[in-house]
């Protein structure tokens, strides 16, 4: 089992970035496939990014596809989510997620965090 949290999450400007970092417990987190996903108010939970446990294997949502961009680091047990160039319909809470499989086009993780909220507004 692994835990997640969120962190970094909050108010900036149209075209502006943020980082989102997620915390992952448990000395075999490096075993999991890491990623995010969002939710804005009223609309269903959106794919947004992830990568494979070595980080050879990405994917993005197509609406952050050249926006967005997710790292990790497994020696410190952390996902990380580069957002650039945000628009106001990026504002979502955004959730950590993990799983040690996944299945395209849908991916249902596991384990899921707690969420931070990102806001995009002037």
């Amino acid at each position: 089992q692994v835990q997640l949290v969120e962190s970094g999450g909050g108010l900036v400007q149209p075209g502006g970035s943020l980082r989102l970092s997620c915390a992952a417990s448990g000395r075999t987190s490096s075993t999991y496939i890491m990623g995010w996903f969002r939710q804005a108010p009223g609309k269903e939970r959106e794919f947004v990014a992830v990568m494979s446990q070595a980080g050879g294997f990405t994917s993005y949502g197509d609406s952050v596809k050249g926006r967005f961009t997710i790292s990790r680091d497994n020696a410190k047990n952390t996902v990380s989510l580069q957002m650039n160039s945000l628009k106001s319909e990026d504002t979502a809470v955004y959730y950590c997620a993990a799983d040690r499989n996944y299945a395209a086009p849908t991916w249902r993780p596991v384990y899921w965090g707690q969420g931070t909220q990102v806001t995009v507004s002037s």
